[in-house]
């Protein structure tokens, strides 16, 4: 096939936008902390050496998809030792997020950015035997490169939105060429993947959503005694991953909790943990006390919202409340997975916009394992409800435990697939 004018086009842009985008991804990861070297990974300069033998690059954008791919990366050094993985992000809060999960041999660096310096330099380094990219990166000009050279790709737990499906298929021939390079995509649902086959992709399939299979828990019993003893016997609830504009409604429901809780202590667990301090004038302007986690401020403080602004303890907080709000799903982010809460125990509420994850809610609406809400009155009103009466909070957690699975053969049967695709080069799980 031969490259389409549209993709011309976006190949030309995307190559005068390069030096600005290369600037501004390089500033935000030293603004959060990054080295100089580690920065310039974006730009195709790893800061570590390729080991022996062959590599997996696996590539989740953000925080969600890095972190639901490390069962499966668990997995595959566990059966296959002598393949190596690669794991890239594109932010400094996934690469924390990740890091202290990595299994043993794994490296992370900053992904390259979608232009033909950064990938060449990336591709000419790490020489990976299969590309895995995670959920809905369709970057072009790494497709083509990869395509161009005869580097496998497969899209794993694909997530196609209605509305990125219908700007791929204005130009169906630009879709089947930057396409033309994937050899499987494994999809989340079965919308992602009727949108892929429409698009030409016929090696797409639906298979097991990757977020719900989920590993040994993260939670170390010392350490949630110690909240649970730093508590001193309040009651709590958890708002988790919330975003810009939910924040408002959360404290709304709060101090409406307060009347009838006096002693409530709200966590509240944003998904940016860089965005704390307008949370914390968002929190004083509602007329609430707050602790700071990132400050060192402990759960036994008297005050009535706990800023839990630090990564990678997200599991701590599903697992010492028996009640949380799930995030993303009173904005236009499409909600976040219902999975871990889930496996926590956690009796799960919601709002109305969940389209990322519209099949896993409706499987757990049917089963009476979650609860959607629309506002922050009806919010306040249902946790309310689970506070006055635990029995129905454990029931909803009872009903949501059994679908968060946590077997291995859905892993395996991915793994199996993915070996497939490197030409035998790895071991098979199941041999």
């Amino acid at each position: 096939m031969h490259p389409t004018a549209p993709f011309r086009l976006y190949r030309a842009l995307s190559a005068v936008a390069l030096p600005f985008a290369a600037r501004s991804a390089v500033n935000k990861l030293r603004r959060a902390g990054v080295t100089v070297d580690r920065a310039h990974e974006r730009l195709g300069h790893a800061s570590a050496e390729r080991p022996l033998g062959p590599l997996i690059w696996f590539h989740g954008a953000s925080v969600g998809e890095a972190k639901s791919v490390l069962p499966l990366i668990k997995r595959i050094r566990d059966v296959a030792p002598d393949v190596q993985v690669l794991l890239t992000s594109g932010t400094a809060t996934s690469a924390e997020a990740v890091a202290p999960h990595l299994p043993t041999g794994v490296l992370h660096q900053f992904s390259p950015l979608d232009g033909m310096g950064p990938l060449t330099r990336f591709l000419n380094h790490w020489r990976p035997d299969l590309c895995v990219l995670v959920e809905s990166e369709l970057w072009p000009n790494l497709l083509d490169i990869c395509a161009q050279r005869d580097l496998p790709v497969a899209l794993l737990n694909a997530r196609l939105s209605d509305r990125s499906a219908d700007g791929w298929k204005k130009f169906p021939t630009t879709a089947s060429y930057v396409l033309r390079g994937i050899t499987w995509a494994h999809c989340q649902d079965r919308r992602s993947r009727d949108h892929l086959r429409d698009m030409g992709l016929i090696e797409a399939e639906q298979g097991t959503n990757l977020k719900s299979i989920l590993g040994a828990p993260r939670v170390k019993p010392e350490e949630l005694d110690a909240a649970h003893g730093a508590l001193g016997g309040r009651p709590v609830w958890v708002a988790a991953s919330t975003h810009p504009g939910e924040e408002e409604q959360v404290l709304a429901a709060h101090n409406v909790l307060l009347k009838s809780h006096l002693n409530l202590c709200l966590i509240l667990v944003p998904r940016h943990p860089e965005r704390a301090t307008d949370i914390l004038s968002l929190i004083r302007e509602a007329n609430l006390s707050v602790a700071q986690r990132s400050m060192g401020q402990s759960l036994d403080a008297p005050a009535q919202v706990y800023l839990a602004d630090t990564m990678g303890e997200t599991d701590l907080w599903y697992a010492l409340s028996p009640i949380v709000f799930l995030g993303g799903s009173f904005s236009d982010v499409g909600g976040h997975t219902p999975f871990e809460p889930a496996a926590a125990h956690t009796a799960i509420v919601h709002g109305p916009n969940y389209a990322n994850f519209a099949e896993a809610y409706a499987a757990f609406q049917m089963k009476d394992a979650s609860v959607q809400v629309t506002d922050s009155a009806t919010l306040a009103a249902e946790i309310d409800t689970l506070l006055t009466h635990p029995s129905r909070a454990a029931q909803l957690a009872a009903n949501a435990r059994p679908l968060a699975p946590t077997g291995t053969e859905a892993l395996d049967a991915i793994a199996h697939r993915l070996f497939s695709l490197m030409d035998g080069q790895a071991m098979d799980p199941h041999a």
